[in-house]
């Protein structure tokens, strides 16, 4: 409990110097996300007629509002939930930093990313210099692997050589490529380092801008250390009907494997032609207490167990 208050006061106190204004958002919309992976927690209000709520799967919608009403950069510390996430570093409730910043793209935000992990982590791990590597730099160092050009035939022989057991839907070639990066980039990544990496497939954009190269490239970033991902940052899309056809086809993907489909939240898609040209990022508090507490597990940082 120490420990997280003395980095939730270090959070505050680093916004603070840069003039970036702490933000409440609603944690209950009558949209959620759309995304294949995850999965929102539903509720129900007792209104003039019964209405489905979800609970935030992240504050980004609802912050990206304030963005465009003019808020300018803002930050927040939120509680969000996710159905059905447990594991060493998942948890179904968590904390999570999420903050924007106007007139940054992604490369800036890697900067102030890293700055801020720096501070966090500073009494407990003496960091590496920093490493940034796009996607394919990642997958060609490491496996010796294009992830542009490799067929998702060619992955899944690759998967299966390493022994990685599959389960569900796998036709999509974007499928193999995470199966892929989560049991043999990432825990190869250099220890006690934060690796940045950047620029992934256009097909993984989510709500990033595409820029446009002979292979399109979305401009996003994650930041791992100790193989461990710690955040996901986009240079954020600003064009309604690009994140419309988005949400459409991530709800077209849900039906094929079976999933709920997701009202998409009109009021984002409403505001986002006004929202301005930034960057932003979800850091995983918890996660980062994991490694200032030199520990393995989520449920070592929390107060409470699950219930």
């Amino acid at each position: 409990m120490q420990l997280r208050a003395r980095l939730r006061q270090r959070i505050r106190a680093f916004f603070q110097a840069r003039k970036v204004l702490e933000v409440e958002t609603p944690i209950l919309s009558i949209a959620g996300t759309t995304d294949l992976y995850i999965d929102s927690m539903v509720t129900h209000a007792g209104l003039e007629q019964d209405v489905t709520l979800y609970l935030q799967t992240s504050p980004e919608f609802a912050m990206k509002r304030l963005l465009a009403a003019g808020s300018g950069a803002i930050y927040q510390l939120a509680k969000v939930f996710r159905y059905a996430e447990y594991g060493r570093q998942h948890h179904p409730e968590f904390t999570m930093l999420e903050w924007y910043r106007p007139g940054f793209d992604h490369r800036q935000l890697m900067d102030e990313v890293d700055a801020l992990v720096r501070e966090l982590l500073r009494d407990r791990l003496s960091l590496q210099p920093t490493l940034k590597w796009t996607y394919r730099q990642a997958w060609q160092q490491t496996l010796n692997i294009d992830p542009f050009t490799a067929a998702p035939d060619e992955l899944q022989a690759y998967a299966l050589q390493q022994g990685i057991e599959t389960v569900g839907d796998m036709e999509d070639k974007d499928a193999w490529l995470q199966l892929i990066m989560n049991y043999c980039i990432e825990p190869a990544l250099p220890r006690e380092t934060p690796v940045f990496i950047y620029d992934y497939p256009a097909s993984q954009a989510a709500l990033a801008k595409v820029r446009q190269e002979p292979n399109p490239v979305a401009e996003r970033f994650e930041l791992y250390i100790n193989g461990m991902e710690l955040a996901n940052g986009f240079h954020e899309l600003t064009d309604a009907n690009e994140q419309r056809q988005r949400f459409a086809e991530d709800n077209k993907k849900r039906r094929r494997a079976g999933k709920r489909q997701i009202p998409m939240d009109e009021k984002l898609l409403g505001a986002l032609n006004s929202l301005p040209d930034c960057a932003g990022v979800a850091l995983g508090f918890d996660r980062v207490m994991m490694l200032a507490g030199g520990k393995d597990n989520i449920q070592a940082v929390l107060s409470f167990e699950s219930t």
